[in-house]
């Protein structure tokens, strides 16, 4: 074992004994200890602070979208590997007792079950677009959510989580609109990051693309500068972890659901992202796990 995997077990191991975390017995979905759901909340109001000047309007959507938001957007094209699909029994009364024997026997029994019209959201802001189909007002639009997302990436890395809360900002309008308030995000997201102690890296990024066809869009994506990341030394420099991305669609967004600015020109649409989960287990491992101890600059920020 790594001495990087040795102090991601060995940091979970306190996690869990803490109870910052509780354990489901799954990796990658965990219970939240009343610590971590207050450092969260805290790091919540902060993002709200700027999501409010800015003017974003609060929407909420459930942690399942469309079936259909996935095959339209091409997501299982370019993230097979992360989707979570849900399937339920349909069979009635005549097929249960067969579902109960293989259920009771320990044994697949996905057989039983039938693909519903919804999967589990991998993202906050994506069914938010299809609901900006028409013409925006003459500003644009400014939108601000919160949602728990799934990606199944089952890890021992408590910064790594399979179901986890994204707190996302979406911009639609113009370009120079949308890249000059992605820029100003960058800007503002750093400085609440830094503000809380931990040390960062602004770096171009790409989504993890599935597949030989991904590796050219995950080259072109760096290339054209679409997607930047804020990333954390939370187990080693070498390998930083991402808390935050910012990331321009260009038009991709308003050419599949008609989003048009008020001139009539295809809408261009931008998203940033704080992942909240990271966010907090990258500030219980550099601060501790006692939160009346961390230093008295982040705790002022945090409970003012």
């Amino acid at each position: 074992m790594t001495d990087e995997a040795t102090a991601k077990r060995d940091f979970m191991r306190n996690l869990l004994e803490a109870r910052v975390l509780l354990s489901t017995g799954v990796r990658g979905v965990y219970g939240r200890g009343s610590a971590f759901v207050d450092v969260i909340a805290r790091v919540q109001a902060l993002i709200d602070a700027i999501s409010s000047r800015h003017g974003a309007e609060r929407v909420s959507f459930p942690p399942v979208v469309p079936r259909a938001l996935l095959q339209r957007t091409g997501y299982m094209e370019s993230f097979p590997q992360l989707c979570g699909s849900v399937h339920a029994f349909t069979s009635g009364e005549r097929r249960h007792p067969a579902l109960l024997e293989r259920v009771n026997a320990a044994g697949d029994w996905t057989e039983f079950l039938t693909q519903t019209e919804v999967v589990l959201a991998p993202a906050a802001c994506y069914p938010l677009y299809p609901t900006l189909r028409g013409t925006l007002p003459e500003r644009g639009a400014l939108f601000d959510l919160c949602q728990f997302c799934f990606r199944h990436e089952p890890s021992d890395d408590p910064a790594r989580m399979q179901s986890f809360q994204i707190r996302e900002n979406v911009r639609a309008g113009t370009p120079d609109d949308v890249r000059s308030w992605r820029a100003a995000w960058m800007e503002e997201g750093r400085t609440l990051l830094e503000s809380l102690g931990l040390r960062l890296v602004l770096a171009s990024a790409s989504d993890p693309f599935f597949g030989r066809a991904g590796q050219l869009m995950k080259a072109n994506q760096q290339a054209q500068e679409l997607k930047f990341e804020l990333l954390v030394p939370v187990w080693s420099d070498a390998e930083p972890t991402a808390v935050a991305s910012f990331n321009y669609h260009q038009e991709h967004f308003a050419h599949l659901f008609d989003i048009h600015t008020a001139n009539g020109e295809h809408a261009h649409t931008a998203c940033i992202g704080f992942g909240l989960e990271r966010i907090a287990v990258a500030l219980f491992k550099h601060h501790g796990l006692d939160t009346g101890r961390w230093p008295e600059p982040v705790r002022q920020r945090l409970w003012p």
